[in-house]
């Protein structure tokens, strides 16, 4: 089922930055041109705060984000994965009081109008609420699995020799 919103998420993050490229793209056409589409700048702001919270998810789902492994990589496995837990652990925390204040502040934007749009700014703050509850999921996965697979030197945040993914040959 994970592997499904990876994809599902890896397509929407695609479909929304060919969109604000697209709409970039546009604008500055339509603004070379004397007639400026002044909507088009915080319709792209929006979409690309989207983008990056799902893609940060992403990122934690795969263990491709920037980690702390200076300090902790001369540990012996057993201190790494639980210095890795206990970071988790303090991260998820974060992430739900976020989620909780970022939904507050999603009720309280839902009348406000966003930039020269028309569109609520309910839907750009609704992205930290939602980018912190798949975040929040993907990291209690990643312990999850961690933890299951601890005799196999499995780690949360690290990806070992065994899931480093195999690049693909080059055809032409």
């Amino acid at each position: 089922m994970l592997k499904r919103l990876g994809q599902i998420e890896l397509a929407i993050c695609v479909v929304l930055l060919a969109v604000i490229t697209g709409l970039v793209f546009v604008a500055s056409i339509m603004r070379f041109f004397g007639h400026p589409l002044v909507w088009s700048v915080d319709l792209a702001q929006l979409l690309f705060i989207w983008v990056c919270f799902l893609g940060a998810d992403k990122a934690m789902r795969e263990k491709t984000h920037l980690g702390m492994e200076v300090p902790v990589k001369y540990l012996p496995y057993k201190y790494h994965l639980w210095v890795e837990l206990a970071c988790s652990v303090i991260i998820l925390a974060f992430l739900a009081v976020l989620a909780v204040k970022g939904y507050e502040l999603t009720l309280l934007n839902l009348e406000r109008t966003f930039g020269d749009s028309t569109l609520s700014y309910g839907w750009v703050t609704a992205a930290v609420p939602v980018g912190c509850a798949l975040l929040g999921a993907s990291l209690v996965n990643n312990m999850v699995n961690a933890f299951r697979r601890r005799r196999q030197g499995a780690l949360v945040y690290s990806r070992t020799a065994l899931e480093k993914p195999v690049p693909a040959p080059l055809e032409l």
